[in-house]
């Protein structure tokens, strides 16, 4: 069975080209997402007294040793009481209380006070996106070009 190698090169050239273009997309739409979240998180969060309900262990890739733990709390906010999980892999003793700020629009958008503290917003996820927008572009713009000599040559001979 023949391989058609140039049918070929282009269906790995246009998968590449959209994986790149892709992973830009990806990473702009979460830099967006994760700017806005700290951004709600400082200027319309909450803070709420939250108290643990529970904590659950996590495993590793084989399951052999422990990584952390999800934790759950509960806490009341526009007089509905919440159960969400705690930011972080800690594990806390239930019935412990600690301070949340939540999101009122939003109370599964929550951060504990230091945690928040330490956030920031960030370009960095616009500045990859760009590298590879750069990337794909100067990859395509490199194939146009390769086919258009090769038509130009093909032509004049």
């Amino acid at each position: 069975m023949a391989v058609n190698t140039a049918a070929l090169r282009r269906v790995l050239f246009w998968v590449v080209l959209a994986g790149l273009l892709g992973a830009g997309v990806g990473l702009v739409v979460s830099g967006i997402l994760s700017n806005a979240r700290v951004d709600r998180l400082r200027h319309d969060g909450r803070r709420v007294m939250a108290t643990v309900s529970g904590c659950e262990g996590l495993l590793g890739g084989s399951g052999s040793n422990g990584v952390g733990y999800t934790c759950r709390a509960t806490f009341r906010l526009g007089g509905r009481t919440w159960s969400e999980v705690l930011p972080g892999t800690q594990l806390r003793a239930p019935g412990s209380r600690l301070a949340l700020v939540v999101v009122p629009s939003d109370p599964r958008d929550l951060a504990t006070p230091a945690g928040l503290a330490v956030e920031r917003t960030s370009d960095l996820a616009f500045v990859w996106a760009g590298l590879l927008g750069l990337s794909a572009l100067s990859w395509g713009g490199g194939a146009v070009l390769a086919v258009r000599r090769r038509s130009h040559a093909q032509g004049s001979s």
